[in-house]
């Protein structure tokens, strides 16, 4: 029996840093996935849910295509291509202000036999409106694309076109998560993410790809209070001087700043407790990357 709705998953692939985890976070109308101005910021394979009248769109974040220089990176760009199989549609984020690379030629090669691909020309607030049509041209040579569509993942701008537009290759299906479901990740793991973007966005250089972050112990205390120790690991004792910065400012910093967005988006109040470890070179042992949850 027809139920008439539309529904199926879309993977959000491109190279690093063009906002695939900004447009995702807009799309599903609240944050599920961290955010930074640092490539490779998005290490695993988070799902957004979009539900609306008539549809269910399930949108697979993925890490950055690029050429991986560690068992880490070789894990991020497998899940990453890994997820073109899984899908009814394929969005190519591009940034509107840069022309075709060789990164992203290299991801348009994954999409020469992709039927529902989309190219999504983000950041189109960064230009002039009358040099999107010629920016959308250029990247609509790269790959046997539906359509390209100009969005602004920051703005809003597009992001209905988008929708409509990608609700239309959907199959009949089932509702795959409940209504108001807006993600498939344990509140553990949006923590310990959250914890990891405040200090990516605090620290410089090689710090931001050497931190892992993961949740030791998330438990309601006496009182109401939510205590949450989370683990940060980096490589080298260099790097945990860093981290810490003088007198421990920066992880106070970092702290102040994860525990008050996370009291905001679980509506309670929070004791979160910070402590920096040394794993060395944590991202080429295959263990290390296991208990961390890397695939």
């Amino acid at each position: 029996m027809s139920t008439g709705l539309r529904s199926g998953f879309a993977a959000v692939i491109g190279r690093p840093n063009v906002g695939k985890s900004t447009l995702i976070n807009h799309l599903v109308g609240r944050k599920i996935a961290i955010v930074s101005n640092k490539p490779q910021t998005t290490r695993n394979r988070i799902l957004g849910v979009v539900t609306g009248r008539g549809y269910q769109l399930v949108l697979i974040d993925t890490p950055g295509i690029h050429k991986p220089h560690h068992l880490l990176g070789e894990s991020m760009v497998r899940t990453a291509v890994g997820a073109l199989d899984e899908t009814e549609a394929i969005l190519m984020v591009v940034e509107a202000q840069e022309a075709p690379g060789p990164g992203d030629r290299y991801v348009a090669s994954y999409l020469q036999q992709a039927p529902q691909a989309f190219c999504v020309l983000n950041k189109i607030d960064l230009i002039e409106p009358a040099e999107v049509p010629a920016a959308a041209e250029a990247y609509a040579k790269l790959a046997p694309f539906q359509a390209v569509i100009p969005v602004s993942a920051v703005g809003g701008q597009g992001l209905d076109d988008l929708l409509d537009a990608v609700r239309e290759v959907l199959p009949e299906g089932p509702e795959y998560f409940p209504a108001g479901m807006t993600s498939d990740q344990p509140e553990q793991f949006i923590v310990a993410e959250l914890v990891r973007e405040k200090l990516i966005g605090l620290t410089e250089q090689e710090v931001p790809h050497s931190l892992a972050t993961e949740i030791q112990e998330m438990i309601k205390r006496p009182g109401g209070m939510l205590y949450i120790r989370c683990a940060i690991y980096v490589e080298r004792a260099s790097q945990r001087g860093i981290v810490l910065g003088a007198g421990g400012s920066k992880l106070k910093e970092a702290g102040l700043q994860a525990r008050t967005e996370l009291e905001r988006l679980l509506g309670e109040r929070i004791y979160l407790d910070l402590w920096v470890k040394v794993k060395p070179d944590w991202r080429n042992r295959q263990r290390d990357l296991r208990e961390l949850g890397y695939r």
